[in-house]
This record gives structure tokens, C-alpha cells and sequence, in this order.
């Protein structure tokens, strides 16, 4: 399958994770102020499940005659079993997107029980065509943003975001009520949610100076117990644990590029010595940037 973006996403991150033969996930962030345009061919024997975590994303089908718009923290699923649908989404700025995309066969053979419990794999609408928008609830959001967001070695990332998709598939469908939020009690609150994601929003933009716990739960409103405990439960890390990995990350990056020195990544990610830069990327990292970009280059 073919996969076409405008340009390169110069500010945001675009990934392809394979599953398996038959089933993949898009992890799609777009954080730079222009729109941004994916294409992707996708026949008719997959099926689409696509989460906005922020931002907007705007489909379009039948060379563009037609179009869905997903707004954040939203869903869209879509099947026809008679007609492709390639993927055609134009992101907003500053928008995240999660899909889940797998083949029809591989989706009903993780229903072949209860398929007659899944309203469009009934006998009448499973030859059919099919669309449905959604809200995402708090436990959905959770886990799109552990896909998005976790800190764990390569070589366990596939079999951990499996893991993650089907726990995200079982939630989506499950039709008891409020049973997606009894293990949780704190998650659910969908405002404290919110001021979590906020949060770490606010560390990602302030990561050279950030805010103290203190000052963080402050500013978003939340008890330092409820920010620390909430943001462990959402992104696995705590706040500050999070924030280096990230930089680090980011460090990695704009070291890539071969436009920036040890110095300016390490200003720009808050170490005001470059020793002291080193010693954290070698924290993470086994090895120091020098080292790093020989072996990459």
C-alpha cells in the first residue's frame, strides 16, 4: 500500500506500525500551524477505525465530493465491503490522529462468537456499507494516548501496541455502561482527563524551563496528588519522567538533522552545560551523541 503526504512533516512525527499481515496502525503528529494532507491506498476488504486525540481531521471520499469531519477527541469507523476506501485526510493544525486499519477477516475472526452482537456484522448489514462517528470516552483516551506516547525498547514496541489495539478495540465496543471507567474511579472524571492532557501540553512547550509540580498543578487546576497520580495512570511515567524522555527524543532528533551541535540541542532542551547534556543522553541512550550520530551516519 501506497502512502503520500504533501511534504514531510516537518514539525510532528508520522509512523507505521505493522502487526501483523492484514492489520497496521497510523500514528499521525502534525504539531507545525500549516494543514497537512495523508493519502493512503486502502481496498475494500480492510476496515477503518480512526481516533482524533487533538486537533481536527477532515476525510474525504469520492475525489472529494464528499467529507467527515472528526474533531478532537472524537471517532470514525468505516467499512464497504463493495468499494474502496482509500484514505484521504487533510489534518488541521496541531493535530494528533490514531487509525487502526485491518482486514475485514482478521476483525471478524476477533468477533466469530459474538458477531451477531456487533450491530454492523449482523447477517442484513455485513455485505453492506458502514460509517459510525463516536465520542472517546476516557478509557479509549487513555490508551491512544499510551500508543502515542510510551517509553519502552524497539523491540517490544509491536507486541506492545498490539496489545494496546486490541484492549482499545474490546473498549469501543463494549455496550455496559460506565463498566470502562469502574476500574478506574479517577479517569472518570473526562475534565481531570483534560487537565492531564494539558499538562503534559504545557511541559512539551516549556521543556528548557519547566514549570514545578507545584506550579503545574496549579495552573491546571488540579491537586498535586490527583496530577501525579493522574499522569502516571495516563502516560505510564511520572511528570518529570516523561518530560526526559521526551527530550531526549527530541534531542535525537535535531542531532540527525547534522544542522545543530551538542551545544545548541542541549540549550534547546534546557541543559545549560553541554556535560551535563551528555551525561543524560548517555543515561539514556548507552552512548554519547558524538558516538550516537556515528553510528547512524
Amino acid at each position: 500500500m501506497e502512502i503520500k503526504l504533501d511534504k514531510n512533516i516537518a514539525s510532528g512525527s508520522f509512523q507505521e506500525v505493522l502487526i501483523e499481515d492484514g492489520f497496521f496502525v497510523l500514528k499521525i503528529q502534525h504539531d507545525s500551524d500549516g494543514s497537512k494532507r495523508m493519502e493512503r491506498a486502502i481496498d475494500s476488504t480492510f476496515i477503518q477505525f480512526h481516533f482524533c486525540l487533538k486537533g481536527e481531521a477532515k476525510f474525504n471520499f469520492n475525489e472529494g465530493n464528499y467529507q467527515l469531519e472528526v474533531s478532537e477527541e472524537n471517532s470514525l469507523l468505516l467499512y464497504n465491503t463493495q468499494k474502496d476506501l482509500p484514505l484521504n485526510v487533510v489534518l488541521a493544525p496541531n493535530s494528533w490522529m490514531v487509525s487502526i486499519i485491518m482486514t475485514i477477516r482478521k476483525f471478524h475472526s476477533l468477533f466469530s462468537s459474538e458477531a451477531a452482537y456487533i450491530p454492523f456484522l449482523s447477517d442484513e448489514n455485513k455485505e453492506k456499507k458502514y460509517y459510525a462517528q463516536e465520542p472517546v470516552n476516557p478509557a479509549i483516551s487513555v490508551i491512544l494516548s499510551q500508543i502515542m506516547n510510551y517509553g519502552l525498547h524497539p523491540s517490544i514496541k509491536n507486541l506492545y501496541i498490539k496489545g494496546k489495539v486490541y484492549e482499545l478495540i474490546s473498549h469501543y465496543f463494549n455496550r455496559v455502561e460506565n463498566a470502562d471507567l469502574e476500574q478506574c474511579p479517577f479517569l472518570a472524571d473526562e475534565d481531570n482527563v483534560r487537565r492531564i492532557r494539558h499538562a503534559k501540553e504545557i511541559i512539551i512547550s516549556r521543556m528548557a524551563e519547566p514549570p514545578t509540580l507545584i506550579e503545574l498543578s496549579e495552573e491546571i487546576g488540579l491537586s498535586l496528588k490527583k496530577l501525579k497520580e493522574g499522569f502516571k495512570q495516563i502516560y505510564g511515567d511520572s511528570v518529570f519522567g516523561f518530560l526526559f524522555d521526551y527530550k531526549m527524543e527530541y534531542a535525537r532528533k535535531m542531532l540527525e538533522t547534522g544542522k545543530h551541535n551538542v551545544n545548541e540541542v542541549a540549550l534547546r532542551v534546557g541543559y545549560s552545560t553541554a556535560s551535563h547534556f551528555i551525561a543524560s543522553f548517555k543515561k539514556k541512550f548507552g552512548t554519547t551523541p558524538k558516538k550516537y550520530l556515528s553510528s547512524v551516519s
